[in-house]
């Protein structure tokens, strides 16, 4: 498992295992913040392979992910529908009521939600949501007040690295691991 700048790790342990949706901003956290802009308008993103597969593993984990963003973008709505995320709110002005009317739609209190950000636009549905999740290089006031950070770059494997901490939170990252194949690890609990 990767190390983090998680002030307490515990805490951000005890969270994560009862996620049972997680929602997040795009720009600058499933992607590196760079918007690309040609003469028609937006023109391209980078997101992560691995960040994708990441998140393929907590969705078959039974965690409902959703992307929660102010942008609207062609491209997004393209890479949500390949990674089939449960639920797709581009134009959000508030992200937090998009997060409760999200919970409340698929059953999940508060609580048991979170929310991965990277900026101040973040703060509100982070803060009312049960596990608090951002990016290496986010500003100080929203790492302060979140319960894990990531150690990698926002579009270039953070959203690996959380689901991994997620996964294993919840006790379910041999299981899945399992599931590809792979033999336990020596030393592993897993049958």
């Amino acid at each position: 498992m990767s190390t983090t700048t998680t002030p307490n790790l515990a805490e951000a342990e005890r969270r994560a295992a009862t996620l049972g949706l997680l929602g997040f901003d795009v720009d600058g956290t499933l992607t590196d913040g760079r918007i690309y802009i040609g003469p028609t308008g937006e023109a391209m993103k980078a997101f992560s392979v691995r960040d994708g597969f990441g998140l393929n593993l907590l969705r078959r984990a039974g965690i409902r992910i959703a992307i929660v963003t102010a942008r609207e973008s062609a491209i997004v709505a393209l890479r949500a529908a390949e990674l089939g995320f449960d639920a797709v709110i581009q134009g959000a002005r508030d992200k937090a009521a998009t997060m409760r009317e999200l919970g409340e739609r698929f059953g999940v209190p508060m609580a048991h939600c979170g929310f991965v950000g990277d900026d101040w636009p973040d703060l509100a549905a982070m803060t009312q949501a049960g596990f608090r999740a951002t990016v290496a290089g986010a500003p100080a006031e929203i790492r302060a007040r979140a319960h894990w950070v990531s150690t990698l770059a926002p579009g270039a494997g953070a959203v690996r690295e959380l689901a991994e901490f997620v996964l294993r939170a919840k006790g379910q990252w041999d299981e899945l691991l399992l599931s590809f194949g792979a033999p336990p690890a020596p030393g592993s609990r897993s049958p």
